[in-house]
């Protein structure tokens, strides 16, 4: 079987998803104008060089810069990232978000980690009581190594992709409004990560049918 990333598709339970195909909604370089342009940082260490938009925070605590601009509807978010040695874990990612600026807290969003959850996990989960997760021991990270990330969300099912494998599918039985919650970000959480090559697209997908040939 061809690798997905090979195909130039991600294949969901009767969907498929051609990023190729996808309207781009945003993708601005990083750099010092867009940074202060295009993001709020509530919280961290944040700053750009080459290209390279890098959050430092050494506590166990949840420090993130957001989008100013809000992306409602289901959303597709493609970057690349890694991790900065002697930092190990934690490249987290939100997406139809929302903000509390009086608490400065995270609300109803979600967000997908790759070397989370304190053991190295992959998956997805959904703020602001954690609940819903979806989580795998089974992806190798390698620290510092540049990871091609795509996650997001169609019709309440929630996705991550890494370096054109589907790393975790989860169905949302009580999915975020998306018409209301529009804002992506990126977390520190006692970690230093880098994010480069950022595009916010349009998350759509064509209903496939599939059957097992037989085998006997």
């Amino acid at each position: 079987m061809a690798d997905q990333k090979e195909c130039g598709f991600i294949d969901l339970v009767g969907k498929r998803i051609v990023p190729d195909e996808l309207e781009i909604l945003y993708s601005e370089p990083f750099s010092e104008e867009t940074l202060t342009r295009d993001f709020d940082i509530r919280g961290g260490e944040w700053t750009v060089s080459d290209g390279w938009l890098t959050g430092k925070n050494p506590e166990n605590d949840v420090k993130m810069i957001i989008s100013r601009a809000e992306y409602f509807g289901d959303v597709f978010l493609d970057f690349r990232a890694r991790t900065v040695l002697p930092s190990t874990h934690d490249i987290c990612v939100m997406w139809n978000g929302q903000w509390d600026y009086e608490t400065n807290q995270q609300g109803a969003s979600y967000v997908a980690a790759v070397a989370g959850w304190w053991d190295g996990k992959v998956g997805v989960e959904k703020s602001p009581d954690f609940t819903f997760n979806a989580l795998s021991g089974l992806f190798s990270f390698e620290p510092g190594r540049i990871y091609h990330i795509q996650c997001g969300c169609v019709d309440g099912v929630a996705f991550l992709v890494i370096d054109g494998k589907l790393a975790i599918e989860v169905n949302d039985p009580d999915p975020i409004d998306t018409s209301t919650h529009g804002l992506i970000g990126f977390e520190a959480y006692a970690s230093t990560s880098q994010i480069t090559d950022l595009k916010i697209k349009r998350a759509v997908y064509t209903p496939i049918h599939k059957e097992y040939p037989p085998e006997f």
